[in-house]
Parts: structure tokens; sequence; C-alpha cells
């Protein structure tokens, strides 16, 4: 099953490092049956790029609990075995799962990474996504400035050198 993991930079460097990311479970993002619903028109492709979406506004989470990484948003998408995956039809948001395993570097297929000039605007979107969470329009407002900004594909090979650069 394809899963987006949500991180930041410095976390990405870690799990680079550890050749994992975990310790389980980690909380990501899918397509499951109730993203489906909520979504009755969409395809698949279409459908995951939701789910991207989502972990990417997890990741501006992750950066404003950690004032000191690098302000871009990082999305691992990964696929791991469906049985180690685990949904809930309550969550208020309909793509999270939790993935029951530490995910080896191995399984992991791509990295959605803001371009550094999306920085001054994720670090906006970082500093305001409570207030946005919490209803606040101005600050859902500054969040959809950094949501403007499309991630930048990288193949798993090329994730030492962005961490790096």
């Amino acid at each position: 099953m394809r899963v987006y993991l949500p991180s930041t930079l410095r976390a990405l460097a870690g799990i680079l490092k550890q050749g994992e990311a975990g310790p389980p479970p980690l909380r990501a993002f899918a397509v499951t049956p109730a993203l489906r619903e909520a979504y009755a028109s969409g395809d698949e492709e279409e459908l995951e790029y939701v789910a991207m979406l989502a972990a990417a506004r997890q990741s501006l989470r992750l950066l404003d609990a950690d004032p000191g990484a690098p302000r871009r948003r990082v999305v691992l998408a990964a696929d791991v075995p469906g049985p180690q995956v685990s949904w809930s039809a309550y969550d208020d948001e309909p793509a999270t799962v939790v993935v029951a395993v530490a995910v080896p570097l191995t399984a992991v297929a791509a990295g959605h990474i803001d371009a550094p000039e999306a920085a001054v605007d994720v670090a906006a979107a970082a500093g305001a996504v409570a207030a946005a969470d919490a209803g606040d329009e101005d600050a859902g407002f500054t969040v959809d400035g950094a949501e403007g900004h499309e991630l930048a594909w990288y193949a798993t090979q090329e994730l030492a050198e962005v961490v790096e650069g």
C-alpha cells in the first residue's frame, strides 16, 4: 500500500542515517475507504495527490514543533505491506493511517520536498497552522500560501543531496 509519511529535512537526515523511518507506530496518509467516500468522483491518482497534500499539511505541524528545522515541507512516498497499515473511519482526516512497522529506506519510492524558494511561505504557514486548524480564517490563508507551492519530486538516491544542500 502506498503511504505518505510527513517529515522535515532534519528528520529526513535521521531517516537516511538510520536507514528507516521509525519507530512505529507512524502516522501517515494514504487512500483509505473514508477518503474514497469523501472524494467519490476522484480517480486513484487524484486521491493519492489528496493524501500527499494531507501529509504535507502534517509536515507543517512538524515544522511548527521544530523551529530549528529548515522551513521546507517533506513528504516521503513509501510502499508498505497492507496488513501493516490500519486506519480509523472516525478520524478527522480521512486519509490518516497508522503504520505498525518502521519503514525501511528501501520501501521509499520518492520524496516530495518544497523548493528553497518556498521557505518564506512555509515558515509563515508553519507558524499559522495551529490557528488554521482551530478555524482562524486569516491563518488559513497563510497556510494556503504555502500549499500553493508544488512539492518537487526527488528520487530516493537524490534525497541525501537535498538534505546536504
